[in-house]
């Protein structure tokens, strides 16, 4: 298999440590996207070093455009063309809409949808140029089907699956192609930390009656990733145990 160089966004959440641990695991060599000045960051590193997982480690802020310009030039110089971009960072700042404050919006479109353009924009056309590539964004349950208490949440969602099915236009018949992966409640350290009795009614919503795995996520990423899924682009997979269907 052909080793390939994939950059994880928001790196170190839940989700991004399995979609790494999945990458690295198929042969990929990952570098990481993290928040600068984030004090979990030395730890998450050590972590993954005790496992036996080199990821180089890249701080920047994806809302903002120049951060993640001089992200992508430092990661193409020191460690290769970027051939396997997740757009995983993400953030929520929820709350009913009547009382959503105008920054609590603007910090979740700025994070959860602006980052895909601020990160995407300098990799698709080389990853054209060179006839190869491979674009996941990491979508929500909750952006297909809406969620009372998150609009800000929902429309950044929503708005990846837009932004996934034209660029997927834009490249398909470049060698690159773009899909969104739309998770259900999934079993990360947030989830898990939410109060039992309430994250049991959440469980009981799901007809498999059990939150995903970060595995399972990190998994589909992968095949997403691979020479087999070549024929797949502008999708968006519902990985959610039966939640909800589009």
């Amino acid at each position: 298999m052909t080793q390939r160089i994939a950059l994880v966004t928001g790196a170190n959440g839940g989700l991004g440590t399995a979609i790494c641990k999945e990458l690295i695991k198929a042969g990929h060599r990952v570098v990481a996207n993290v928040f600068p000045g984030d004090p979990s960051v030395a730890g998450w590193v050590e972590a993954r070093k005790a496992e036996g997982l080199d990821i180089a480690v890249y701080p920047a802020d994806v809302s903002k455009y120049e951060d993640c310009v001089a992200m992508v030039a430092q990661i193409e110089s020191e460690v290769g063309p970027i051939d396997i971009l997740v757009n995983n960072a993400g953030i929520t700042r929820d709350r009913f809409f009547p009382k959503m404050e105008k920054g609590q919006w603007d910090a979740v479109i700025e994070t959860n949808l602006n980052s895909l353009f601020n990160v995407t924009h300098k990799i698709s056309p080389k990853m054209a140029e060179r006839g190869w590539g491979r674009i996941i964004n990491i979508s929500s349950v909750n952006g297909v089907k809406g969620q009372a208490g998150q609009t800000n949440y929902a429309a950044a969602k929503a708005g990846c699956i837009g932004f996934t099915k034209s660029l997927a236009q834009e490249l398909a018949n470049k060698g690159v192609t773009v899909n969104a992966i739309a998770p259900g409640y999934i079993a990360t350290d947030m989830v898990m930390a939410i109060r039992e009795d309430i994250r049991q009614g959440i469980i009981d919503t799901i007809p498999m009656k059990r939150l995903g795995k970060p595995e399972e996520i990190g998994a589909l990423v992968v095949y997403l990733a691979s020479e087999p899924a070549g024929f797949m682009t502008g999708a968006t997979l519902n990985i959610n145990g039966g939640l909800y269907y589009q």
